[in-house]
C-alpha cells in the first residue's frame, strides 16, 4: 500500500508542506487538518461512534460522529463528504462550520475544523472503523465527561460546542 500523505499546515489552515500519516503520527507534532462532524438528530441528541479496538489512536473510546484527516491535495469540504460517506454511509446532509482549534495529543498536533448537522436519515457505521454507533442525549453525555468513556479530543470539543451556545442553537434552547 503505499503511503498516505497529510498536508502540513500553519494555525491559519494554510497549505505549507506535505508528509506521511507515519510521520505525522509519530510524534512530530506537525501541524495536519482533520475534520470532525456532530451528527444531531430532531430532538437534539448527538450521535456518537466507539472506535474499533484495533484503530491505533484511542482504540474503543466513544467519539465524535465523524473524524477523519484532510488527505495532501484535497479541501476540507472534500475530505468532510468523504469521511462522513467512509464512516456513516452518510451521502445527503447539510454541514454547518461551527469553529477550528489546534489540539496536541501525546503523538500528533491536529487542526481541527468543527461542523454539525441535523439528520434523520440512515446510519451504517463502517466496521472496520467503529465498533458501535448511537445517539446519546447531552444529558446522558454530560453524567459520563471524566470517566474515560470519551476520547480526550471529544471531551475537549464537547466543552467549547457547549461554551460556544452551540447545544442551545441546535437543540432550540435558550438556557
Amino acid at each position: 500500500m503505499p503511503d498516505e500523505y497529510f498536508p502540513i499546515v500553519d494555525k491559519n489552515g494554510l497549505v505549507i508542506g506535505k508528509e506521511t500519516r507515519k510521520y505525522c503520527h509519530s510524534g512530530s507534532f506537525l501541524l495536519h487538518p482533520v475534520v470532525h462532524l456532530h451528527i444531531f438528530d430532531s430532538k437534539g441528541r448527538l450521535y456518537l461512534q466507539k472506535r474499533a479496538i484495533t484503530k491505533d489512536i484511542q482504540p474503543g473510546k466513544w467519539d465524535t460522529s465523524v473524524g477523519g484527516h484532510v488527505d495532501y491535495g484535497e479541501t476540507i469540504n472534500e475530505a468532510l463528504i468523504r469521511e462522513v460517506r467512509e464512516e456513516l454511509s452518510i451521502v445527503d446532509f447539510n454541514a454547518q462550520k461551527m469553529f477550528s482549534y489546534t489540539f496536541r495529543s501525546a503523538i500528533e498536533y491536529e487542526l481541527v475544523n468543527s461542523f454539525y448537522t441535523i439528520y434523520e436519515g440512515f446510519i451504517e457505521p463502517d466496521p472496520t472503523e467503529i465498533c458501535e454507533g448511537r445517539f446519546w442525549t447531552i444529558e446522558e453525555i454530560e453524567s459520563k465527561l471524566s470517566m474515560s468513556i470519551f476520547t480526550p479530543n471529544f471531551e475537549l470539543e464537547f466543552a467549547k460546542i457547549k461554551a460556544n451556545g452551540f447545544i442551545n442553537v441546535i437543540t432550540n434552547k435558550n438556557d
